[in-house]
């Protein structure tokens, strides 16, 4: 358990550094590009992580790959593969209730947070 742990924590440090570079290389005024272009390619590296670790026999390496360094520069890459992986075992319902709740709560417990803060003095 120790280290898959360590391996989460190093990854997810890599990650988040590379989401923050990326982020600052790519922010502009408007319409948010660099989210979206962090989202699009963690969600692309998962996939080609997700098959690519399993057929290459290194299982040991996805915690820190997969959950680490693109669970710290996207939780989007996990979101995408898990409904995607619901779709696939043919739960197609269950990955729209999936996708609708967690785009819909996040969004609902974002504004209410702000609401609450706000409220703060």
């Amino acid at each position: 358990m120790t280290f898959p742990l360590i391996s989460v924590a190093l990854g997810g440090a890599l990650g988040a550094s590379l989401r923050y570079l990326v982020g600052t290389a790519l922010l502009r005024d408007g319409f948010p590009v660099a989210v979206l272009t962090i989202n699009v390619t963690g969600s692309f590296a998962m996939g080609l992580g997700a098959v690519l670790l399993g057929r290459a026999g290194l299982p040991d390496l996805q915690p820190f790959i997969l959950t680490g360094v693109l669970g710290g520069f996207t939780t989007f890459s996990a979101f995408s593969l898990e409904t995607l992986t619901l779709i696939e075992r043919g739960q197609s319902g269950a990955a729209l209730v999936y996708v609708v709740l967690s785009v819909g709560l996040s969004l609902l417990a974002l504004a209410v947070a702000l609401a609450i803060a706000r409220a703060v003095p």
